[in-house]
């Protein structure tokens, strides 16, 4: 018999950093994700294999039970942090639905991505959405025990729709479906930035900040009301500078860009999640993709083509 699970990948459009403190943000599923498939096997192990957006293996690994009747990586050699970090996440699964290391021994679990994985697009909140599905408990819970977070990008993986999302001082999250239909949708990009950034150093640099977290919040839910209800591309704009400075302001770090592209006359532009790394969304015109590729940014995607399409409930592998 054989399962197949499926998550949405995603991106922070507005409130990073601040999401983590209970600030509202405006994230993006995009029509990328991750699907994993579980096939029952002969073995009686637990065998784990995962794909990348090429379909080329990028990790295998076994997995059994403990005397305690926990999952322990059966792999030998040196230390393995995927394996690792999967038996923490299994565990987890285990620790919130009694009886599913029987439902998972003697089966063969395919992820595959369908992006490349330096490109933050959620790796990791897809794995753990799939895991939820599959071991038929709370995404944000198994998030909590497994990563942390705010959040958000479980909320991603699961919905059709562009949403705005809390967590609440109680750690439950708030979710609502949000209508993005500019006017202007054509004139915006995502460029990658050639890198990765680490989020939980991104979140360790702002933690070290010290500052009053009310005014910013304030600031943020004026800045959410006039992104999503901006009528023209110049509102917008003033809108992407505003959040860049009042970020840049709250981590001590110049604006993308200030740092990076300071010539850049054709729109605006703010950085997306942990900033250093990544996407970044970018307004503009039919010029805008050869501006980047002149500074090395090859990667440039139309809003409308990274944006979620109504996602498949599984992909074949």
């Amino acid at each position: 018999m054989k399962k197949s699970f499926y998550s949405n990948g995603k991106l922070l459009l507005t409130g990073e950093y601040l999401v983590l403190d209970g600030g509202t943000a405006i994230a993006l599923p995009t029509n990328l994700g991750q699907s994993l498939e579980v096939e029952s096997s002969s073995d009686k192990m637990l065998t784990w294999e995962s794909l990348d957006f090429e379909g080329k293996t990028w990790y295998k690994g076994n997995f059994g039970l403990n005397q305690a009747g926990e999952f322990t990586s059966l792999q030998t050699g040196p230390w393995d942090p995927i394996s690792e970090q999967l038996v923490k996440l299994l565990n987890s699964c285990l620790a919130l639905k009694k009886g599913f290391a029987q439902v998972a021994m003697g089966n063969s679990v395919k992820t595959k991505l369908g992006f490349p994985r330096d490109w933050g697009l959620g790796s990791s909140s897809t794995l753990i959405n799939n895991l939820a599905q599959w071991a038929e408990v709370n995404p944000f819970q198994l998030l909590d025990r497994g990563f942390g977070g705010s959040g958000y990008d479980i909320g991603c993986a699961f919905s059709d729709t562009p949403i705005s999302y809390t967590k609440t001082a109680s750690g439950e999250p708030e979710m609502a479906p949000l209508k993005l239909d500019w006017l202007f949708m054509d004139e915006l990009y995502f460029v990658h930035l050639n890198k990765k950034k680490d989020s939980k150093e991104g979140i360790r640099q702002y933690r070290d900040r010290s500052f009053e977290l009310s005014p910013y919040l304030q600031k943020l839910n004026v800045l959410n009301g006039q992104f999503v209800g901006a009528l023209t591309i110049k509102a917008f704009n003033k809108v992407l500078q505003d959040h860049e400075s009042m970020i840049a302001k709250l981590l001590g770090e110049q604006t993308v860009h200030e740092e990076l592209f300071p010539d850049y006359s054709l729109g605006a532009m703010k950085s997306l999640g942990a900033w250093g790394g990544d996407f970044i969304l970018v307004s503009g015109n039919d010029q805008t993709p050869d501006y980047f590729k002149s500074k090395g940014y090859n990667t440039i995607i139309p809003f409308e083509e990274m944006a979620i399409k109504k996602p498949p409930k599984y992909i074949q592998l």
